[in-house]
């Protein structure tokens, strides 16, 4: 009887691995995934881009973008909609990226938007760069994907409450995610 315990307790661990093994494979195999994405700012005119790489910790966004407030901090989201309309004042990327129906902001009770992400700071010439991992989003078409959404700089900086947005202000750039 006892065999028998031990046997069965072997393969339900066995299984076990081999579900985690397989998962972890998945997470390998999407790392590495790569996207891009190029900004216009309020006018339309070519500001910067994006790169955007899959990790395992989530997705790496390295961005350069210029012509923003220099030397201030600003809001920097990833928006619904894949629109970058300058005539709308960038109003078509729609609002933050939100699958999961949560409320704005890292203070938030029930936040953040997988959309949300921390300030970014422009520097003294006018051009952001920075380098930033959100673990609440995927590089892909999935629920969580954000390939065909925007990335979205703001003129203020999010005060990480106000909803629905951070009260983050004017819409200064915006980028379709390829």
């Amino acid at each position: 009887m006892g065999t028998i315990r031990n046997v069965t307790a072997l393969a339900a661990i066995a299984f076990a691995c081999g579900t985690t093994f397989a998962g972890a494979a998945d997470q390998v195999a999407a790392a590495g995934a790569a996207g891009t994405a190029t900004f216009v700012d309020a006018n339309g005119k070519d500001a910067g881009g994006a790169k955007l790489t899959t990790t395992p910790a989530g997705v790496l966004i390295e961005v350069e973008i210029s012509g923003l407030p220099a030397s201030q901090w600003v809001a920097f989201h990833v928006h619904e909609t894949g629109t970058c309309d300058a005539a709308s004042h960038h109003e078509s990327a729609g609002g933050h990226f939100n699958p999961d129906g949560k409320e704005h902001g890292y203070h938030a009770a029930n936040g953040p938007h997988a959309g949300d992400m921390p300030n970014q700071y422009v520097g003294s010439d006018g051009v952001l760069r920075a380098q930033v991992v959100n673990a609440a989003v995927t590089l892909d078409d999935g629920a969580a994907g954000i390939v065909g959404r925007a990335l979205m700089v703001h003129a203020k900086p999010d005060d990480y409450k106000t909803q629905p947005s951070g009260a983050a202000g004017d819409r200064l750039a915006c980028a379709v995610i390829k």
